[in-house]
């Protein structure tokens, strides 16, 4: 009898544990951020108690579980509207080869040494770090590789005047209809600037801006908040 219970206690269990992660969202096991990653485990957990003891009501582990999905579903929601809190749960980008310099500093942060970098550029078909101009480790832990121009052709253009460089990467300025004040003091421009460029694109209005970059050359990408 007890077999039989723990059998139908499994399918049950396994099935609503699928509905929970399928409920969580879609994201590839390599980006989870680092709450997905302990809300999966503790649902793990939690599924265990509810199948290994039969004498244990299985709704002891249901209630644990629909806890944890509307922690995880609650928190996307306020990361989705504060940057700030974004950055405390699932962390910042960090730039591990810039201009192509080793940060030693940025590594020693982040307990990262000169293998696990080599092993990373390696399976970007990269031998050698002078090669490399920027080599991002992302939240999610992958690494993010830019080889230096002169190993990677690129269309040069002006557009709307200099830009000040700091990297060849795109610069977010606008944010879920937020300017980026860090962004243009780095650019060394100014929200009037910023207004100017979004006006003559057609977009008068920032809050019909969700999101906002500028490329090396100068070149806007905008994405209206409804497409």
């Amino acid at each position: 009898m007890d077999i039989w219970t723990i059998f139908l206690r499994s399918l049950f269990v396994y099935f609503f544990v699928l509905l929970v992660m399928r409920l969580m969202g879609k994201r590839e096991i390599g980006k989870l951020s680092v709450f997905d990653l302990v809300v999966s485990i503790m649902i793990a957990d939690f599924a265990v108690i509810s199948i290994q003891d039969p004498k244990i009501p299985v709704i002891h582990g249901i209630i644990p579980m629909v806890t944890m999905l509307g922690a995880q579903v609650f928190l996307a929601l306020v990361t989705l509207k504060s940057s700030r809190i974004r950055a405390v749960v699932e962390g910042k980008p960090s730039i591990l080869i810039s201009n192509g310099k080793v940060q030693e500093k940025e590594m020693r942060k982040q307990r990262y040494n000169m293998e696990d970098l080599m092993v990373q550029l390696r399976e970007k078909n990269i031998s050698n770090v002078a090669d490399v101009e920027f080599a991002i480790l992302e939240p999610s832990g992958k690494l993010s590789v830019f080889p230096k121009e002169e190993h990677l052709p690129l269309t040069k253009g002006d557009y709307f005047g200099e830009v000040d460089r700091l990297s060849r990467l795109p610069v977010p300025v606008v944010i879920d209809g937020k300017v980026q004040e860090d962004a243009l003091e780095d650019l060394k421009k100014d929200r009037s600037w910023l207004m100017e460029q979004l006006l003559r694109y057609g977009y008068p209005n920032l809050k019909d801006v969700f999101f906002a970059s500028i490329d090396e050359n100068g070149r806007f990408y905008i994405d209206p908040r409804e497409d």
